[in-house]
């Protein structure tokens, strides 16, 4: 498939090969990854869908590199300001991509500026696009410094665009700082709600403007059924499911255990994951705000979840983790490299690798997901 940008951008990297042959070079990559734990996984599952899966995006503002006009899109490699414009990029649902275009053409008309980081003048930041793929419902949020002009005449264009999905919402968030970042901080919603809806597992899910929620819905249904498969392998009456985020993984397997505890150290995460319960009727599910340290001390569970950040395990949450005791651990990481650093510091406490299965989550990008399960000695 043909992409301009392709190579530059940094989005794609397996587009000039068939998927199959992806898959393959991926499943070589996490074998070397794992070292002596590469065995156990037989083949890298492939995603349900292969394109526009992604249901966020964070685009940047900057120039086209050729004749510097406004930009708007993927950072180019080893570039501060050059972006590749996503309007033919296959990754992303063709919603985005209307929705892009309009607003670098508002922008454009209305002869705003980038934020240029060395000289600190412009106004535009970044676009933060999120979608509910199983809904069609639609956030945005417009990252720029205080010095932009009015938005409500993009916010009422946009409201006009013919979407194949809803816009329920349009968030400001202003960052007058430096670094090349989306902060939630200083947020206003100018319009409609803060949150779209989403639907995985038969479950419903709020999902607000900066919370974390997988990327490619179809693969996480998946990746769970996975994870459901390795808790139930045994009987077990009570789940801890650690870095819980908003409760997902906990409220899709409540129907088969007693009782699941959810934890997470962001507060917000944890009201948004005893709300989404609320709305789909668990009462099994409880959920905690704190770190594994201050909030697990009482029950011994049968089985222990964790879905930790790209940089796996924080070394003081390991021993913590081990002292819970658990018949059975489940490890889900979307970053190869900490779950072999991981695994090993927990095979010298006596909880052995039994299994991984690898689902590609992130079709051509060299991205895969892993899940492992851990029983103790």
């Amino acid at each position: 498939m043909d992409c301009e940008y392709f190579g530059r951008c940094g989005g794609c990297t397996y587009l000039d090969i068939p998927y199959e042959k992806e898959l393959e070079l991926k499943l070589e990559s996490l074998r070397e990854t794992l070292g002596e734990y590469g065995n156990l996984i037989d083949s890298v599952l492939p995603s349900p869908v292969t394109e526009g899966y992604r249901n966020k995006m964070e685009l940047a503002f900057g120039d086209d590199g050729k004749d510097g006009n406004l930009a708007l899109g993927i950072r180019k490699k080893r570039s501060f300001y050059e972006v590749a414009i996503p309007d033919k990029c296959i990754l992303i649902p063709e919603d985005f991509k209307k929705i892009t275009m309009y607003v670098l053409n508002y922008f454009r008309e209305s002869k705003e500026a980038f934020f240029h980081r060395k000289r600190h003048i412009g106004t535009l930041r970044h676009l933060v696009l999120r979608r509910g793929t199983f809904t069609g419902e639609l956030l945005i949020i417009l990252s720029t410094t205080s010095g932009v002009g009015s938005l409500t005449p993009l916010i009422e264009g946009l409201r006009q665009l013919p979407l194949e999905g809803q816009l329920v919402g349009f968030l400001h968030s202003i960052n007058e700082g430096v670094a090349d970042a989306v902060k939630s901080e200083n947020t206003q919603l100018l319009w409609g709600r803060d949150y779209y809806n989403e639907e995985l597992s038969g479950l419903k899910f709020k999902v607000s403007a900066f919370s974390f929620f997988q990327t490619n819905v179809a693969g996480a249904e998946e990746l769970y059924s996975i994870v459901r498969d390795f808790a139930t392998t045994t009987p077990a009456n009570l789940v801890y499911d650690l870095y819980c985020g908003t409760g997902t993984i906990s409220q899709i397997i409540s129907p088969q255990f007693k009782k699941v505890v959810g934890i997470e150290l962001i507060e917000d995460a944890i009201k948004a994951a005893r709300e989404n319960a609320e709305l789909n009727g668990i009462d099994n599910c409880e959920f905690y705000a704190g770190d594994v340290g201050s909030v697990l001390d009482k029950d011994n569970p049968d089985v222990v979840i964790v879905d930790p950040p790209r940089d796996g395990l924080h070394p003081k949450a390991l021993p913590q983790i081990v002292k819970l005791n658990a018949a059975r651990l489940i490890y889900v990481a979307c970053k190869p490299k900490s779950l072999a650093r991981d695994i090993a510091i927990l095979a010298e406490s006596d909880y052995i690798p039994d299994k991984i299965v690898s689902i590609d989550m992130f079709p051509r990008t060299p991205h895969v997901e892993c899940v492992c399960l851990m029983v103790r000695r």
